[in-house]
């Protein structure tokens, strides 16, 4: 069973972590700490003029004569909104009703730049440029190549073995692997402990007790794995599928309820105007320039953790928009990728930005109550209508959310691990969500080791290390990629 190299030596390496971690958790809290400090004073600006480049590099591609080329020969396997449905789950999940009405509202009371926007205005759009066009061009990036590989040139869905430019180096293919898996890891990790522990606060918020409780946190990390391995289990149609159509529709309710209950003239108005003010400010936003510079504070606080997050679920979550992309055209997959979930994620916080902007300026409500990024949804639902029943739409809509995540890592995982197999063996599915429910349990613990630190701050220093390499990576892929589109044949749609 552990015959394959990329499977066995990440296997054994996640394992002993999780075991040094609950051992030593001070020290290797610690440690991170100390290194996460040099990542960012270092290569910061790096990561920003890598996610410009990832944008323009897909844009270029798109509209090129290679955007024709059609990935496969049979039709698109799923229907556009399945496909929406799904990479959306597996691209952002959780995180939008993490951020939901913090994110803006924080913003809003501490303005990052002084543009002579209004602070709604800035809020809105420094948050838009946060979860938008160059989060997804990281995702994309991988999508392409490994769409590309697996659909035109008929590679395996092997992310090391798939660039044929690597191929000329012995062991380039079986560490490249290796480290997509060790960084899918980490980033998904961060994604359940931070979804699992605003859960937890939501339980704990609403039951009026005190939250920070690690046995729940541990439970519902087992809920969130054990769900999640028996969607993997059941495949991409019938489990995968089936719970992102359920998290969209879900989702969509929400935010029409919001939005009726709102001031839907003015929510549509900050809309357009910081949509309009983020595509103008693009580049400026992007690398920090002039009076678009927040500081190197409020960037190593906010992007550059951002970006290394974008960048740590970026292997996985690639490889998984690959995977349901087959039959649809380069162009087709890159415009869906990069511009239909920005979008949706720019409306989305509009609408619940907008409302909190509403409450706090208008109902006199403490600003201070959204200041926890665990509960701030959960508080915000409660300023409206229903809030008993919302609440617990929102739990489970969490839950639901983590599921689509985590069973998009299994699987892909799993095709790792079963060289490249698009339907790999359920026995990788099995020892998979077992590992990840370990490392997760473990990380965890660490996350909750001191009163003063949680799951976000231990996640923040650890995401931004492990993907380094994975930035640097991304930029020796996209160079490698052209040099083999400008050397081949455009294959024939």
């Amino acid at each position: 069973m552990l015959r394959n190299k990329v499977f066995s030596i990440p296997a054994i390496l996640l394992f002993i972590s999780s075991i040094l971690i609950v051992l030593f958790t001070d020290e290797f809290y610690n440690s991170i700490e100390i290194i996460s400090i040099w990542v960012r004073e270092y290569f910061g600006t790096f990561y920003l003029w890598l996610g410009l480049a990832c944008v323009f590099f897909l844009l270029i591609i798109a509209f090129s004569k290679f955007g024709k080329i059609r990935l496969g020969k049979s039709p698109p396997e799923f229907d556009r909104l399945s496909w929406i449905a799904m990479l959306y789950s597996a691209g952002m999940g959780a995180g939008i009703l993490l951020r939901a009405v913090q994110e803006p509202v924080y913003m809003y009371l501490n303005p990052p730049l002084e543009t002579g926007s209004s602070k709604s205005l800035i809020a809105l759009e420094y948050t838009f440029y946060q979860w938008g066009f160059t989060a997804w061009a990281f995702y994309g990036i991988f999508a392409l190549i490994i769409a590309y590989a697996v659909f035109v040139r008929k590679e395996q869905v092997s992310l090391g073995s798939s660039l044929i430019q690597f191929k000329k180096l012995k062991y380039m293919p079986a560490g490249v692997n290796i480290l997509t898996i060790l960084t899918t890891v980490a980033g998904l990790v961060a994604a359940i402990g931070l979804g699992t522990t605003q859960i937890e606060g939501g339980i704990s918020h609403l039951t009026g007790r005190p939250s920070g409780n690690l046995l729940l946190i541990l439970a519902l990390t087992f809920l969130i794995c054990l769900l999640a391995f028996f969607s993997a289990w059941a495949g991409v149609e019938k489990g995968i599928k089936r719970i992102s159509n359920w998290n969209i529709y879900t989702t969509l309710f929400i935010l029409f309820c919001v939005l009726i209950i709102g001031d839907t003239t003015k929510i549509f108005t900050r809309f357009i105007e910081s949509f309009y003010f983020y595509i103008m400010d693009f580049i400026p936003l992007s690398l920090a320039m002039g009076k678009f510079d927040p500081g190197k504070q409020f960037l190593t606080d906010w992007t550059y953790y951002y970006w290394a997050f974008w960048l740590a679920w970026a292997p996985f979550t690639g490889v998984f928009i690959a995977r349901i992309s087959k039959g649809r055209t380069i162009k087709e997959m890159i415009l869906g990728v990069l511009l239909i979930p920005p979008i949706g994620s720019f409306f989305w916080f509009s609408v619940f930005g907008s409302s909190a902007f509403d409450i706090i300026d208008t109902t006199g409500t403490d600003p201070n109550l959204f200041n926890n990024v665990f509960t701030s949804v959960f508080i915000f639902f409660e300023s409206l209508p229903f809030s008993g029943i919302s609440n617990i739409i929102i739990i489970l809509l969490l839950i639901s959310f983590l599921v689509t995540s985590v069973d998009s890592a299994i699987f892909v995982l799993s095709m790792f691990s079963d060289r490249g197999n698009e339907e790999p063996a359920k026995k990788y599915r099995l020892i998979w969500a077992v590992l990840l429910f370990i490392f997760c349990e473990a990380i965890v613990i660490l996350g909750n080791v001191k009163p003063e630190s949680n799951v976000l701050t231990a996640m923040q220093k650890f995401l931004i290390i492990s993907s380094l390499p994975f930035a640097i990576l991304t930029a020796l892929m996209m160079f490698f990629f052209l040099l083999q589109l400008f050397k081949e044949p455009v294959p024939k749609s």
